[in-house]
């Protein structure tokens, strides 16, 4: 199990290593002239040239990315070249806006999904067809429109929850749920008609294999057959689906953040990435790297748990 760990923990940290490469290089060539948008366009020729030997600009990239691997080791990741706020202050300050909005959207399609996906295997009739329709609406609605019908019907016409901002759960918990209900609804449904059908297909399969049969045959109530037996064998597809939905709500977070005026990484994210401010976009990149490793690394032994079979291998 160890070894099984620090292998992935290795391999994320390639991936990542990858990534953050490839970013830099991305935002060198594509950064235009950094220094006369931190001065602005009155700054003359001479203090835009100083400002971009100061930020070290007028090095070859490859100096500029060992300077900032080695930085990054030590836990500095600098500052933001226009704000002036630690890269460190800047993200944390809003991890855990995002991280909020991504959590609960994973909690609500895995158990909406779950759900969902056995009625639809097992009872079939008008229960699977609302799983269908869920799932084309899902893949047929765009985020964002979702995300602003939402808001136009529950906040601006019935008024049960607040439009737009964002409010801490350590400040008023019942201001956070309005805060963040309908981004997660939003998020949601995408990710529920993916994993729904995912767990609707598994079941199906699993209630045909023999052992189901012979559990029947034994007695068993049909419940615990479901939960116990078939459920588990069916979990593991359906959370290696919810990885890969994990990944795409980290950046789906983004367009849902500007729509409700959120404070999270997206306004960051978006912010920095205009204006061409490397230290903050590697920043990120970091720690969303970080974030995806640690989740895969969760599914894969929550993998091995529900199955012994990928325990073993």
């Amino acid at each position: 199990m160890i070894a099984f760990i620090v292998r992935r923990l290795l391999t994320g940290l390639v991936l990542l290593a990858a990534i953050t490469t490839f970013g830099f290089t991305l935002l060198y060539l594509g950064g235009g002239d950094i220094a006369r948008k931190i001065l602005g366009e009155s700054a003359d020729a001479q203090t835009v040239a100083q400002k971009s030997h100061e930020l070290g600009l007028d090095r070859p990239v490859l100096a500029q990315y060992g300077d900032w691997v080695a930085h990054a080791f030590s836990g500095d990741f600098g500052s933001s070249w226009f704000t002036g706020q630690t890269v460190s202050a800047a993200i944390f300050s809003r991890l855990s806006v995002t991280l909020s909005l991504v959590i609960g959207t994973v909690l609500v399609v895995a158990v909406v999904s779950v759900v969902l996906g056995v009625l639809a295997a097992t009872k079939r009739g008008w229960i699977d067809k609302v799983a269908q329709l869920l799932a084309i609406l899902g893949h047929a609605i765009p985020g964002f429109l979702f995300a602003v019908g939402l808001v136009l019907f529950f906040a601006l016409t019935l008024g049960w929850f607040d439009p737009t901002g964002y409010v801490p759960f350590t400040e008023d918990p019942t201001g956070w749920v309005k805060t963040v209900t309908l981004p997660v609804i939003a998020l949601a449904l995408g990710g529920i008609a993916n994993v729904t059908q995912q767990i609707r297909g598994a079941v199906i399969d699993a209630l045909r294999n023999d052992y189901v049969r012979t559990l029947r045959s034994h007695g068993i109530p049909e419940r615990r057959v479901i939960l116990k037996h078939v459920l588990r064998n069916a979990a593991g597809p359906a959370l290696a689906v919810l990885a890969v939905i994990f990944v795409g709500l980290l950046g789906g977070a983004v367009i849902v953040e500007q729509v409700f005026a959120i404070p999270g990484l997206g306004q960051v994210a978006v912010q920095a990435t205009t204006q061409g401010d490397i230290p903050l976009v590697m920043g990120l990149l970091v720690a969303t790297g970080v974030i995806v490793i640690v989740f895969n690394l969760l599914v894969d032994l929550a993998q091995g748990w529900l199955n012994p079979k990928v325990r073993l291998s």
